[in-house]
């Protein structure tokens, strides 16, 4: 499956670098992962951490699937509300599960700050705007049900919107100790962190079967087998090479960079901004200067391969951003359309197998994929050398929509 299709801006911030040296392989593994993007880097450092040995398997170079195309906003708010979740699996879990992605966006930042070189991780505020006057009671209620369970935010008026910002809307949310970072040089310090603990890379090898065999999983792939006595799926938006998920929607997404803007006037703490309205306009800036713009998802399965089609979406995509900033000058250099997932109950696919020994998910299917990713980790690590964690049923695989 292609993820990504036109130009991409995050390979342009990082060096290019050949493949990574393959190791010796060992006769057999603790944990093997499949995937070595942003879930499967995430889930291999704690586990390595701990003393596992731990090997990461991708049939790509690592790192140049989604998280070419992912635009690095880290927040604690998800494409579900905190009142709406709570409508759907009841307050308690629901706050707990708000508190983990909080906790994760800390966690996050941790991370960064251990790797070799920085992925640009910066703290920022997040602005969520509504898009029409029929949607302002609903902000006023996140925003109530954020303050009641000691969630830090804010509610704008339209005047105080556009006291701090360059345009009017009916009404804002507004969450503070989100983050943005450049998850491609994130993924990669992370991939390199493993490396000197000790973990093993294996670029350019495809799992094509996975069978368990007495106490080990043998994992049958491209370049022969590997031996494990776990196994971690973090194939993110690909077909599974076990399972299958029941429940969750691809779909795809476009977006542009812009070229270097002079001066971010009038752009409070150059905040994340996004939006009530689906599907959502999604905003950032780049430590050039840049803004990241994107959205105008549609629920096609395939990356569009017409560059003429993805040049249609920049444009109205940069207009889009115009009619926000209109003293600023809006021109992209990037520009590309790629794929996502999405599950229908708004929650990842975390945690064991429901029928499956030794067969562990991280898939972080939603607009916070990231911070899945970092909950994630840390449920599994957990599942996997205690076979409990106390929060592992809000995302368990086992649920209505889930994976069989």
């Amino acid at each position: 499956m292609d993820i990504h299709n036109g130009s991409l801006y995050w390979p342009t911030t990082y060096p290019e670098r050949g493949p990574r040296t393959v190791p010796e392989r060992l006769d057999s593994y603790d944990v093997v992962i499949v995937g070595g993007g942003m879930s499967g880097s995430l889930s291999a450092l704690p586990l390595i951490e701990a003393g596992l040995s731990v090997a990461i398997l991708d049939k790509r170079q690592m790192a140049t699937g989604s998280t070419m195309a992912n635009t690095g906003l880290l927040q604690y708010s998800n494409d579900i509300m905190l009142h709406e979740l709570i409508n759907q699996i009841g307050e308690n879990d629901a706050v707990r599960f708000y508190k983990l992605c909080y906790e994760s966006v800390k966690n996050l930042e941790t991370v960064a700050k251990s790797l070799p070189f920085s992925p640009d991780f910066t703290e920022r505020s997040s602005i969520c705007f509504a898009s029409t006057e029929d949607d302002v009671e609903k902000i006023k209620v996140e925003y109530e049900t954020l303050k009641k369970h000691g969630f830090p935010c804010d509610y704008w008026d339209p005047k105080q919107l556009a006291s701090k910002m360059p345009f009017s809307k009916p009404g804002a949310l507004v969450t503070y100790e989100d983050a943005v970072l450049n998850p491609y040089k994130f993924v990669h310090g992370i991939l390199d962190l493993i490396e000197q603990k000790g973990g093993h890379l294996f670029e350019f090898v495809e799992v094509n079967d996975v069978i368990n065999v007495d106490e080990f999983v043998s994992i049958r792939t491209s370049a022969g087998e590997f031996k494990s006595r776990q196994i971690v799926y973090t194939t993110g938006y690909e077909t599974l090479p076990v399972g299958k998920r029941i429940g969750s929607d691809i779909n795809r997404t476009f977006a542009i960079v812009t070229k270097p803007i002079k001066n971010f006037k009038k752009w409070y703490q150059e905040a994340m901004i996004w939006e009530t309205e689906r599907p959502y306009l999604y905003i950032r800036t780049t430590p050039d200067a840049r803004i990241i713009a994107g959205g105008l998802d549609e629920n096609i399965k395939q990356v569009p391969q017409s560059l003429e089609y993805i040049e249609n979406r920049a444009e109205k995509l940069s207009k889009q951003l115009q009619e926000l900033f209109p003293h600023y000058k809006i021109e992209y250099d990037y520009s590309y359309g790629a794929i996502f997932g999405e599950s229908i109950d708004k929650l990842p696919f975390i945690g064991q197998h429901p029928t499956k020994e030794k067969h562990f998910y991280l898939l972080g299917y939603g607009g916070n994929g990231t911070v899945y990713s970092m909950l994630g980790s840390h449920i599994l690590r957990d599942l996997i050398i205690y076979g409990n964690h106390p929060d592992a049923d809000l995302v368990s695989l086992d649920r209505k929509y889930g994976i069989k």
